[in-house]
């Protein structure tokens, strides 16, 4: 629930062809590479690694076919495996959890 408070993309509206999203890595990893990563390295980026903090792994990516295979890079830059969520996704299921907080669950 922290990961709402401290919103690491901060109070800036997205382009609207730019999504947010978070990656949660099946364990911690370091990631030695400086911040941001783009994907592909060169040219216009489709995928931009901003933060990661512990288990999760935040950034922006483009929408556009080749994507997808960008975000799989990710899993290769923190060396372990990755799943990716919309940033809108993760906020859902935060109010899913924090309305079963104040009811006592």
């Amino acid at each position: 629930m922290r990961l709402e408070t401290e919103n690491p993309f901060g109070s800036e509206a997205s382009p609207p062809d730019v999504v947010r999203f978070v990656s949660i890595l099946s364990k911690t990893a370091a990631v030695r590479a400086p911040l941001p990563v783009t994907f592909p390295p060169h040219g216009g980026w489709l995928v931009r690694v901003i933060a990661v903090e512990g288990q999760f792994v935040f950034g922006v990516y483009r929408r556009h076919m080749k994507t997808i295979g960008c975000l799989g890079q990710i899993d290769e830059l923190c060396g372990v495996a990755a799943t990716t969520r919309n940033w809108n996704t993760i906020i859902a299921i935060l109010r899913i959890l924090k309305g079963q907080v104040s009811k006592g669950r």
